[in-house]
Formats: C-alpha cells, structure tokens, sequence
C-alpha cells in the first residue's frame, strides 16, 4: 500500500486539480489564463520598447526592461502550445506558469522602481486565476512565494539601491493582499465547484426523467397529443397515430385539423370551456372508441393542452379477459367431467329408445336427447374461445371453399342448397386460418339461417370492396334484423336473445377473424335483415 505520508506523494497530489472537475474546463481556464499572460506581455515590450523614456529607466534598465519582457512573452508563447497539446498535466503547466510570473514580474518591478511602480500588484491577477483553476490550497503556495520575493526584492533594493525602508510596509500590505486575493478566489472557485456538481447532479436528474417520461410516453398504449395554444401538434406517441390513423413525422409540424378535424373542435370547444372533455367518441378513420380527456399545460399563461385518447376498446379488451379468465379456468376444469356424463346419459338414452315404449317415453326420452346435445353444444362453443392462439394463416380460394361449405352445411341443417345464394367473382383469394375461417362462416350462416325464411335466396353471401379498396365478405339474411338498442352488444360474450344460444358464437367469430388480421362488423340489410360482414387484411404472399 502507498504511504499517504510521503511528502513526493503529498506535494504531486497537492499539485494536481480535484478529479470532480471537467478535463475540458480545465484547459479552457489554463487557455484564458494564458492568453491574458500573452495580451500582458505584449503590452510590456511594446511600452518598454516605445516608452522605456516615461519609464524613468536608463539606458541600460530600458534594455534590461525589455529584453525581459521579450523572454517573458516567450515563455508564455511555450506555455500556450503545451495548453494546445495538453502535455503535460494541468497542475504542472500552472505550477510553471505562476513561477514564471512570479519571477518575471519580480524581476520587472525591482528593474522599474520596486513596489512603488506598481508592477507587483499584476501578480494579484495571476494568483486570482490561480486560485480559480486549482481549487486546492497550493493557491496559497504560489502567494507565499510571490510575498517573499516581493520581500526579499525589496530588501535587495534597500541594501544596494538606497531604498526607503519605510516601503516595507507598503511592500508588507502588498504581500497580505496576495493572501487574500489567493485564499478568496480558492474559496470562490469551491463554492462555484460545489455549484457546478450540484447542477450537473440536477442535469443527470432532468436527464433521467426526461428519457423516463418519453419512454413512459413511448410505451403508453393510450394516444397522447401535446398541442400549443394555435392547435399545432407538437409532440405524440405511436399510440395516437394508431388511433387516429395518421402517420405523424417528428420532421414535419402539423395542425390537429389535419389528423383529425373532429378532435380540433373539440379543443376549440374545450378552450372555450375547460369543464368539457371526458367525452367517448368514434374516430373516422379508424372507428375506434375513444375518451378523450384535456389537461391544460402553463398554469396562468396557457401554453397548450395535452390531449389523451383512451382506448376503449382496449379497456372493454381487459375487462373481457378478466371475465374469460375465470371462464378459462373453469372450462378446463369441467370440460371432462361434464361431457363424460353427457356422454353416458346421451349413450343410455339412445339404448332406452330401441326397447318397447309408448308415445309418452318416446317424447321424454327425445327431451332428454336435445337437451344433453345442447349441453354439449355450449361446451363446445366455450372451448372454442382459446382456439385464436393457435392460427396458421393460408391462402384460401374463396369461391370453392363456399361452395362446399354451403354443400355441408345445408346438408347438416336439412335445408335446400337454394337458400344460399352466392355472388363471388372468380379469383376471389384471402389469407385465413383454415378451419378458423370455417368457424367463423359456420357461426354467421347459421345465425342468418335461423332468423332469414328459410326460401330461395334468403341467405345471401357477396363479395364486396369498399371505399379504401379492401376486400370483404358479407352474409345477409331476409329476417327482421337486429334492434338498434342491441347491436352495440352483438359481439360480447354470453350476450344472446335465443334462449336456446350461449351468446358465444359471435364473440368467438370476432376474436377468430382478429386473429386472422381480419375485422367483423354489422349494419342493417337492404331489405331490413341482418348483414354481417368480414373485412380481411392483406393478401399478399408476404
């Protein structure tokens, strides 16, 4: 281990700078502090060389003034290309360069006249940018010196120069003035140090929350707007472009009119009265459901506003799962051990029926087979629930896979081929899940045959396009349609109007067909039935 003690050790450290300081500003000092030792410099040989005669010197002194001067300059020229190449250390480089001054300027003054020509105090210069760029008590090292050989120039000049002793106390006052100086720019230069820790730890800080706010801003699947007093949108999350279905660039400024004219008078709306927002409301573009909430930004000088867009659709999302949650787990529970009886009790009920009976059994038993089906049915339906995990995407020819789903489908529920008609165009190709596509076909066809007349062409299924060019299937019906006040909950989950249904066909077919990139909606037939239809994504290979 290194001995603290060893006075090599103590006296390197003492010359070094505090390692808290920027390396950067450290050579800015020593440059400035170079470049006033240059401008000084300058002026001596240019006043030595064209006013050595005001001086009051003789001859021989102007020379001496002069050719110290010019080597004093020189000196600082070395000092300013060591500063440009940063060799060696910066506490050795001040060392140097507060010895040089000090011998200099010492030197200067006994040449012109001692303390009384004021050269000497030009060392209170060098000792306050001493004391600034040390930032450690060798400060009062460099004052030491410069007092005693202000002292001991003077008492040389008392011994062989006749002068007046009565100057050692101004000599003396000088030398304290240097302690000051030194010991007031080393306390000034710690309190700025401390300052500038404690405002590069607050930097650090706003740093870390500013990069936690944008992340936090990033990653919030809430759209998030910050819009200035005229409108302009000046900062957004991806969120908010998704919702709003516009593609924001952080090179361009755009106005809120631009990405959605509806939120724009809303705001206008808003500035007017700042107890509106908190309203749900469809977007255009994308018809997503959104609670749109304004939170005003500057206090008494309104700045701006930040707008947050709620995605309802996300929370309905969340509140569904925790609903499907508890269902999960039950279906796994009860799913052998309901359809295990089922099974028997269907088993033992078709054995009852092949012995003798009269009409009255006959009609029990039958209740018994429907009902046992039924339960099967519901089983089945809510197993059909973590089915859209598991989706393997395919290209599937629309037209021939209709035509023999509607071959069996008629076939299972008996009823004549007639009453589905087909209006599909001839390379009609989406990309789907197979047996998804299937399911999802079986749980639409068989909601608009149960409700349609059951003739020829009740259940028509076409091909459609519509304004932004994407392909979709619609499966209409000649029934009465659906109430308006039922159809916002037509897709949720054990929502029905059939006591015979479960409420899960539709909700299994919307969760299906957003797993295949693919979008279910409803809206009222021409005729006044029911249409359902299947926007599909895209069909590229890709």
């Amino acid at each position: 281990m290194r001995d603290s003690t060893n006075p090599e050790v103590s006296l390197f450290a003492a010359w070094r700078p505090p390692a808290s300081l920027s390396p950067e500003s450290l050579w800015r000092s020593l440059a400035l502090f170079n470049l006033y030792r240059l401008t000084l410099g300058g002026v001596l040989v240019f006043t030595s060389a064209l006013f050595g005669t005001a001086l009051s010197l003789t001859i021989h002194e102007q020379g001496l003034f002069f050719w110290l001067s010019a080597t004093f300059t020189m000196l600082v020229l070395g000092s300013v290309l060591t500063v440009v190449w940063r060799r060696p250390q910066p506490g050795w480089q001040l060392a140097f360069q507060m010895c040089v001054d000090i011998v200099c300027i010492s030197a200067l003054s006994f040449i012109g006249g001692g303390v009384q020509s004021n050269l000497p105090m030009l060392l209170l210069v060098s000792l306050a940018f001493a004391g600034m760029i040390s930032h450690g008590r060798i400060t009062l090292l460099y004052a030491a010196l410069a007092s005693i050989t202000l002292l001991l120039s003077h008492a040389y000049a008392v011994l062989t120069r006749d002068a007046s002793e009565a100057l050692f106390f101004q000599t003396g006052i000088l030398s304290t003035s240097y302690f000051a100086v030194a010991w007031l720019a080393h306390t000034m230069s710690k309190y700025a140090l401390d300052s500038e820790r404690l405002a590069a730890r607050r930097g650090e800080d706003l740093s870390s929350m500013a990069e936690a706010n944008r992340l936090m801003i990033q990653g919030m699947p809430d759209g998030m707007l910050v819009v200035d007093e005229r409108g302009h949108v000046r900062q957004f999350n991806p969120s908010a472009g998704r919702l709003l279905g516009y593609a924001f660039s952080a090179e361009q400024q755009v106005g809120l009119g631009e990405c959605s004219p509806l939120l724009e008078a809303m705001y206008a709306a808003w500035r007017q009265n700042h107890a509106l927002g908190g309203d749900e409301l469809q977007l255009p573009r994308t018809n997503r459901m959104v609670r749109v909430r304004f939170l005003e930004i500057g206090g008494s000088v309104f700045w701006g506003a930040v707008i947050v867009l709620e995605d309802m659709q996300r929370i309905q999302e969340q509140a569904q799962q925790v609903k499907l949650a508890a269902l999960g787990r039950l279906t796994a529970n009860i799913a052998h051990e309901v359809r295990n009886p089922l099974s028997a009790i269907s088993y033992a009920t078709e054995l009852m029926q092949e012995g003798p009976r009269n009409p009255e059994q006959t009609r029990l038993l039958q209740i018994i087979l429907d009902n046992t089906s039924r339960l099967n049915r519901i089983v089945q339906d809510v197993m059909q629930i973590n089915r859209r995990d598991r989706s393997q995407m395919e290209r599937i020819e629309v037209p021939k896979a209709l035509s023999v789903f509607v071959d069996s489908l008629a076939q299972v529920e008996q009823v004549s081929r007639e009453v589905f008609a087909l209006e599909l165009p001839a390379g009609c190709v989406v990309n789907f899940d197979r047996g998804h596509f299937e399911q999802v076909l079986w749980n639409l066809c068989r909601n608009a045959l149960r409700y349609s007349r059951k003739q020829a062409g009740s259940v028509q299924m076409r091909w459609q396009q519509d304004t932004e060019g994407r392909q979709l299937l619609e499966v209409e019906d000649d029934g009465s349609g659906v109430a308006e006040v039922e159809v916002q909950n037509l897709f949720e989950p054990f929502y029905t109007t059939d006591s015979r249904g479960t409420g899960l066909g539709l909700y299994i077919a919307r969760e299906l067909c957003e797993a295949n990139d693919a979008v279910i909606g409803y809206r009222r037939g021409t005729g006044g039935g029911a249409c359902f239809s299947i926007t599909f994504g895209s069909t590229d290979d890709a």
